[in-house]
């Protein structure tokens, strides 16, 4: 039952995914920011701490960027397991609205306690928005094209490191960081006036309940791709999560170099994103383990040159286009193996990534903190991609038990295959 007009023209079709996007843009920009900003925030919220051990209050901060992630972690299945049934538009709506609350909440609240509340409630939409808007996309986009559609949405996201995220550290650093908070919120603003305006009406699937949603919790291979992005991701988020003191502390670059820093990597992802979407579309389990690889490779190249400045820069878009193109992989596995439960599997991937980025930020943080210094995380992170791939791996045993024939080969099962669900609008 598809749900999309059909008179709908190909420029209306355009800006209904670049209204999608610019949601996608806004939650790059309010998830990433605190990484740039993390000092400001550290010098305002712990002044004490940061009078006397710098190391200690940024590892401590860096629970503002963990209790956003674990509020996608606690959103993502719940907000989705409820929302199946109901019109996407209507639910997009509310959601792009929470972030707006939830956003201008952060940057009033008063304490670094309070602050660490608001980003827990602010992340709480965040999988079930990008969960509904990847399956709007493929339906606007035609059947074949899931990959390409979930890196559509995701582009705003990626976007967000090279424009948003550098633009506003720099308005943080310069005006401090709850006002730019504040202007991520305006973000928001717009994202919900132009959901409104250009996203066609979606009606819910009316054969979805709260049990069918969280049947899929009861495959095993939805278990082993979650760990996957939660475990093995994570190790990108021990280093993004460390941008700013890895730039002024190994480097030995000032505050005003750490944008430029932030847009190589962000370039890097966007790059990243659309290869990893059309990846996704060849064989999603295969890409998996193809790019866990490649990320394990450039984080070691990131760790043995972050000394020099050109190693710094070719180091993080290296590392950026890798993570990026994991994540549609990720998400198109998920998405293979999860049957009719399209609208949870679409959300949990956000919520594997962000338990990875909650993970990934502890680690660094506890490695800093610790004592080994600001490189350290980066090596946490190659360390995380060991067990990414072997969940990866333990994920294509599942399914290759289902295979068709004895000649099976990673990303070639029928779990493969476009999901009758998703293309035919079900989710």
């Amino acid at each position: 039952m598809t749900t999309t007009p059909a008179r709908l023209s190909p420029g209306h079709a355009r800006l209904a995914l670049l209204a999608l996007a610019l949601g996608g843009f806004g939650i790059g920009t309010t998830e990433f920011v605190a990484m740039g900003l993390l000092p400001d925030i550290a010098r305002d919220l712990l002044p004490d701490l940061w009078a006397s051990d710098q190391e200690a209050a940024l590892g401590q901060a860096g629970w503002v960027i963990s209790a956003y992630a674990a509020g996608v972690v606690v959103g993502a299945p719940t907000i989705a397991a409820f929302a199946a049934r109901f019109p996407r538009k209507a639910v997009l709506l509310i959601l792009a609205t929470a972030f707006t609350l939830g956003t201008v909440a952060s940057a009033l609240a008063p304490t670094f306690e309070t602050v660490v509340v608001a980003r827990f409630l602010a992340g709480l939409p965040h999988g079930a928005y990008f969960g509904i808007a990847a399956l709007v996309a493929a339906s606007l986009m035609g059947p074949g094209k899931r990959g390409q559609a979930v890196a559509l949405v995701l582009s705003g996201l990626t976007i967000a490191n090279v424009v948003g995220v550098p633009l506003i550290t720099f308005l943080g650093q310069q005006a401090g960081w709850r006002i730019g908070y504040l202007a991520v919120a305006g973000i928001f603003a717009a994202t919900t006036l132009a959901i409104a305006w250009a996203v066609p009406r979606q009606a819910g699937d009316p054969h979805a309940t709260v049990r069918r949603e969280l049947s899929v919790f009861g495959k095993p291979a939805v278990w082993f791709a979650l760990a996957t992005g939660a475990i093995g991701f994570g190790g990108f988020f021990a280093v993004y999560t460390y941008v700013s003191p890895l730039a002024t502390g190994v480097t030995g670059t000032n505050e005003s170099f750490v944008p430029f820093a932030l847009v190589t990597l962000g370039i890097g992802m966007t790059a990243g994103n659309f290869a990893g979407g059309r990846l996704a579309d060849r064989g999603a389990l295969r890409a998996v383990f193809w790019l866990f690889g490649a990320l394990a490779a450039s984080l070691i190249f990131l760790a043995l040159a972050a000394g020099q400045v050109w190693g710094l820069l070719v180091g993080l878009f290296l590392v950026g286009a890798a993570a990026a193109a994991l994540s549609p992989a990720i998400q198109t596995r998920l998405m293979d193996v999860a049957g009719d439960s399209q609208t949870m599997a679409a959300a949990l991937n956000h919520s594997a990534l962000n338990l990875g980025n909650s993970l990934g930020a502890i680690l660094g943080g506890a490695v800093i903190t610790a004592g080994f210094g600001f490189l350290a995380p980066t090596w946490v992170g190659v360390a995380m991609c060991v067990p990414g791939v072997l969940f990866a791996l333990a994920g294509w045993f599942v399914t290759r038990r289902q295979a068709i024939g004895p000649g099976a080969v990673p990303g070639d099962s029928p779990a493969n295959a476009d999901s009758p669900a998703l293309s035919s609008d079900r989710g």
